[in-house]
C-alpha cells in the first residue's frame, strides 16, 4: 500500500549549513528543516510531536555536529500547577485586558517589537530589524497563527504570538514592553496560553527550545510538570 500524500513519511527534510550558535559561545549550530512546499497544520501537529519548531514558514529541529543541548520543552496543561511566584505574576496582571487576534502587520505591534529587541536582544540575529523581516518570522502562509494582545486600558504592553495546533498551542514568541519588568510580562503570556489551551481542552503548549547551560531559557524549566524530548521521546524531566 502506498503512503499517503504529504505525510511525514514523504516528507523531505533539509539541513542547513553551519553557522554561529545564538546561545552556547564557540558552538557552530545547524537545523533539520521540513519541506516547506508541503508544510500543513496537520503535519505541524506531527512535527511538533517530534520536537520541531516553526519559525516564519520553516519548522524546523536542531540537528547540530557532537552537541544535543537543545531539549524541545512541553506543558501538560492538565497536570500544570503554578508555583508562588508565578501565582504572584498571574494576580499582578489580572488589570490586563487580553484580545485574541487572526496574524495582521500592525505598526504599534511592530514598533513594541522593535523596542523589545533593542533592550533585550541588542545585536543579536533578528537586532536591528524592520518590518518584513518581523513578519516573515512570526507568521507564515500556511500556520494558524493568532496574535494575542495584552493591553493595559488602551495601552499595548506585550504581544504574544500563538499557533493552534490539533492538539495544542505553540508559544512562538512574546514580546512586551521593556519598561514594565515588575509586570513579569513573559511569565504571564504563557500562563494566560496555559488556561487558553485549558478552555479549548487541548492537552499541550509548546515552549520550544531549551538549553540547561543558557541562563536565558531558564524561565522555561520553571514551568512544572513539564516534559522534554530526548533521543526520539518525550518524558518527564526528571525521568530522563
Amino acid at each position: 500500500m502506498s503512503k499517503p500524500q504529504d505525510s511525514l513519511y514523504d516528507l523531505r527534510m533539509f539541513l542547513t549549513t553551519d553557522y554561529p550558535c545564538s546561545y552556547l559561545p564557540a558552538k557552530l549550530a545547524r537545523n533539520l528543516v521540513a519541506d516547506p512546499s508541503v508544510t500543513d497544520n496537520r503535519l505541524y501537529t506531527q512535527l511538533a510531536e517530534l520536537g520541531f519548531r516553526r519559525s516564519g514558514d520553516h519548522v524546523y529541529r536542531p540537528h547540530c555536529r557532537g552537541c544535543v543541548a537543545c531539549r524541545s520543552l512541553r506543558i501538560p496543561v492538565d497536570q500544570f500547577r503554578p508555583n508562588r511566584s508565578q501565582r504572584r505574576i498571574w494576580n499582578r496582571n489580572q488589570d490586563l485586558r487580553v484580545q485574541v487576534l487572526d496574524a495582521e502587520l500592525k505598526d504599534e505591534h511592530f514598533d513594541l517589537f522593535a523596542r523589545y529587541l533593542g533592550a533585550r536582544h541588542a545585536g543579536g540575529g533578528m537586532h536591528p530589524t524592520n518590518p518584513e523581516n518581523y513578519w516573515s518570522f512570526i507568521t507564515s502562509r500556511w500556520s494558524p497563527t493568532r496574535l494575542c494582545e495584552f493591553r493595559h486600558d488602551h495601552e499595548l504592553l506585550a504581544v504574544a504570538v500563538m499557533d493552534r495546533l490539533e492538539n495544542g498551542l505553540s508559544a512562538v514568541y512574546t514580546f512586551f514592553d521593556p519598561l514594565q519588568k515588575a509586570r513579569g510580562l513573559g511569565t504571564f503570556a504563557i500562563l494566560w496560553q496555559i488556561a487558553e489551551a485549558q478552555r479549548l481542552e487541548l492537552k499541550w503548549v509548546y515552549l520550544g527550545y531549551w538549553i540547561a547551560q543558557c541562563s536565558k531559557m531558564a524561565y522555561k524549566a520553571r514551568f512544572e510538570p513539564h516534559e522534554i524530548f530526548v533521543a526520539e521521546r518525550w518524558g518527564w524531566a526528571s525521568g530522563l
